[in-house]
């Protein structure tokens, strides 16, 4: 009895996992999908942005181009207000233009008003909305607001969450129910041809999808969230230059300065020529990049950040904050010093995004993505013929053989799932949802099963 206990429980669990991986397949597929779909739109949309807004981000390439005071002057003459730019991207080669980034009420989180300037000829070539770091305008920013949260802002986010959540779930739980069974997936017709392709395929794609997953989460509303917070303690905050000056004779520090800052007002007492100081100094400090970001001073007490924003491979994040009269160095950032952990969830967000490797990085993951859409497809194939060929309970319950499993492997699944709800709150409500309605199947069905029963004769 003892040596059958073990091939009993594994069973079990088998038969446990098995179940999850069909109903996780059956109810949060359809989100996945949405995801894999709009994922794969975003990935191939670069080369769509470049064509769509080529007259706006490209201009002349003949003459010596102007200093980012005049380029700035050619923008506030568009606007018809001395207003100065809350950031300014100088063009980052030779014929492609400047964006002069303005911060304006009624624009979204991350959103920029964009101006884009000749650097040669000085006229103003676009006038559009820009969104994060990446700068991306507003086709891609549509795909990517759909990707993320179906255009529905926060509420919309809980789509991508939870299927950033099930993902690894529906990933690992494949990869072992393929090794349980692979000895047993050899048809090369019909339906189990079908199995053994999902199974296949899902096991070469796993490592992606995990991905995929991990990544995905670092951006979620409540898992990211949690994310943030551990990576906090742990020490693996990525690194950023603060801004903050201190005033020894009058004013304390403030760490806290610089986010109180943010997209406020940039300060009036800086000149269209600091922005030339600004980009001479942090060139002369060491940042190399094409690609920058200055941001101005936004009061007395702030420093100017000038940022390297390229990240394609090799990364170029480097930072440095700039004294607003000196423009000498007051703090810095070396991507090169940053903790390993940081540098893995910086070039873990740009591989998702497909921009650490360009476009090969598109592709590989564009096809990835197919991957897991044919996966899907074959997954709910199956549950159809499930559906049309097999009697009796065709999507039989999870609470039939948690009942039956021994109560320590009760307790150790118990104790996992609480764990993951407690990490996972999106995940742990849409557990905590699907055990109740399949314990009452559960019960349903044993209730018509006991009413069937014959009355017993005396």
């Amino acid at each position: 009895m003892t040596a059958r206990s073990p091939t009993r429980t594994s069973k079990l669990l088998f038969a446990l996992l098995s179940r999850l991986h069909l109903y996780t397949g059956l109810f949060i597929g359809p989100f996945i999908l949405i995801a894999a779909l709009s994922g794969i739109a975003y990935l191939l949309s670069p080369p769509l942005e470049e064509w769509f807004y080529h007259d706006t981000l490209y201009g002349v390439t003949q003459g010596e181009p102007q200093p980012l005071a005049e380029q700035i002057a050619a923008g506030q003459r568009y606007l018809g207000v001395p207003t100065l730019p809350s950031a300014v991207r100088p063009a980052p080669e030779h014929g492609d233009t400047t964006r002069l980034m303005f911060s304006e009420l009624g624009l979204g989180p991350s959103e920029h008003r964009a101006l884009f300037v000749d650097p040669i000829s000085l006229a103003v070539t676009g006038d559009t909305t820009v969104y994060g770091t990446s700068g991306i305008l507003p086709l891609r920013t549509a795909i990517d607001h759909f990707h993320r949260q179906l255009l529905m802002g926060d509420i919309g986010r809980l789509y991508s969450e939870l299927a950033a959540s099930w993902l690894w779930v529906a990933a690992l739980g494949g990869l072992m129910l393929w090794v349980w069974q692979r000895r047993t997936l050899k048809a090369r017709s019909g339906p189990q041809a079908t199995r053994r392709r999902h199974a296949t395929l899902g096991w070469v794609l796993s490592l992606g999808l995990l991905f995929f997953s991990a990544t995905g989460l670092t951006w979620s509303q409540w898992a990211g969230g949690n994310i943030a917070e551990l990576r906090h303690a742990w020490g693996w905050s990525t690194p950023s230059a603060s801004t903050a000056l201190i005033d020894t004779d009058t004013q304390p520090h403030d760490e806290h300065a610089e986010h109180r800052g943010h997209m406020a007002m940039v300060s009036a007492a800086i000149a269209l020529d600091d922005f030339d100081r600004a980009l001479s100094a942090a060139r002369q400090a060491g940042l190399s990049a094409a690609r920058l970001q200055l941001t101005p001073p936004s009061g007395p007490q702030q420093a100017w950040r000038v940022a390297e924003i390229d990240r394609q491979w090799p990364t170029q994040v480097d930072q440095v904050a700039l004294h607003p009269h000196s423009m000498a160095v007051t703090d810095q950032t070396d991507f090169a010093t940053f903790p390993l952990a940081a540098k893995l969830t910086r070039w873990g967000i740009d591989l998702h995004m497909g921009v650490l490797f360009g476009f090969v990085n598109q592709v590989v993951l564009a096809l990835i993505a197919t991957g897991l859409v044919t996966l899907i497809i074959w997954g709910y194939l199956m549950a159809w013929r499930r559906l049309r060929t097999l009697s009796g309970q065709r999507f039989p319950t999870v609470t039939e053989p948690w009942l039956l499993l021994p109560i320590t492997a009760k307790l150790g699944v118990v104790l996992v799932a609480i764990t993951l709800g407690v990490a996972l709150p999106v995940l742990g409500v849409s557990l905590a949802v699907f055990i109740v309605m399949d314990a009452l199947r559960w019960y349903v069905k044993q209730r018509i099963s006991a009413h069937r029963q014959p009355t017993e004769t005396r």
